[in-house]
């Protein structure tokens, strides 16, 4: 059987990650969007005073780049409508409203054309929709306009790996570190390149840098102890999950990816029983419930496995429901 196994993409599945205010993490968003509020209106003052606050529950967020948003609006270097529209666009954004944060976002580039965080996150909402090519072209703007900016580059290396164009997204990823070598998404990000390149000590390597300037880095431990199964270090690789799980206990992939390494090892109670939580958390984790499948074939439980892999199938992971399967089902 075919034991399925998959990465945590804060980038190349789910997220445009916690790149720009568009993407904030869930510790700080009240207050966040409480800063955005303020400055949506014109009201800086209160703003910074949320984004402050903001910045000490999380150092690791883009709060740090809102305060020099408004710092520069107080020093006439960005103008103050161009700035209320563009905190109005991330409102949206914070909404998942991508379209009414990309006309917002507009509006403040015709109004400042020179705005590079107004191109940036444009082009973070055109990612969140699919246009790769859109956001690119943003991106790349804001680097025109402001080439020591490190996110755009971080931005066009998700776009580019979302289109298959991997060597362009490690040379964005790298550009990014070169600038802000304290980025660690950009690490965690070139590290699920090189894996996608079946690179997985490269990988390692800047999952190790992600997990250094943030040691509560949970998908960087997860999608680390994936490197390690893909190297056959199974124990390493239960041994990260095991830290991605204690630092985010609802986290899905963790628990999938620690499974595997079960499997991998044999212990294929264990296997089932961190897919079953994969599951819980997730109930339409399609590679979940497939591999579970697997771990009770191998049990002899063919009952099991077959509603796994059906069940898989129609969440769209047909990989192990083939037609020899199928006929092994039908005689059970």
């Amino acid at each position: 059987m075919k034991l399925l196994r998959r990465i945590t993409v804060s980038a190349l599945i789910v997220l445009f990650i916690s790149t720009g205010l568009c993407f904030g993490q869930d510790t700080v968003r009240q207050t966040l969007t409480t800063g955005v509020e303020y400055a949506a209106q014109g009201k800086f003052k209160e703003a910074k005073v949320e984004f402050e606050k903001a910045l000490k529950v999380d150092p690791f967020y883009e709060s740090a780049r809102s305060l020099k948003l408004i710092e520069e609006v107080n020093e006439g270097k960005i103008k103050t409508n161009a700035a209320i529209r563009y905190f109005k666009g991330v409102g949206y954004c914070f909404k998942g409203q991508h379209d009414q944060a990309i006309a917002d976002f507009t509006k403040a580039i015709e109004i400042d054309p020179r705005f590079a965080m107004a191109y940036y996150n444009r082009g973070n909402a055109y990612g969140r929709k699919g246009h790769y090519d859109q956001a690119i072209s943003d991106f790349t703007k804001a680097i025109e306009i402001d080439s020591r900016f490190a996110m755009p580059y971080f931005g066009r290396g998700y776009a580019y790996g979302c289109k298959g164009q991997h060597d362009q997204a490690i040379s964005d990823y790298t550009k990014a570190i070169e600038i802000d070598p304290e980025l660690a998404m950009a690490y965690y990000n070139r590290g699920l390149t090189y894996g996608s390149k079946g690179q997985h000590d490269k990988a390692i390597s800047d999952y190790n840098k992600a997990i250094e300037i943030n040691p509560r880095y949970a998908e960087a431990y997860s999608n680390r102890g994936n490197a390690y199964g893909r190297k056959g270090h199974y124990d390493k690789a239960i041994s990260d999950c095991n830290k991605a799980i204690e630092i985010n206990p609802r986290f899905a992939m963790a628990y999938y990816n620690r499974g595997n390494a079960y499997g991998e090892k044999g212990q294929h109670d264990k296997a089932i029983s961190d897919y079953n939580k994969a599951i819980e958390i997730n109930p339409r984790y399609a590679e979940a419930h497939s591999n579970r499948g697997v771990a009770y074939d191998a049990k002899g439980n063919m009952k099991k496995a077959c509603s796994d892999w059906k069940r898989a199938c129609e969440l769209g992971e047909c990989g192990n429901w083939s037609m020899l399967n199928r006929i092994r089902c039908l005689g059970k």
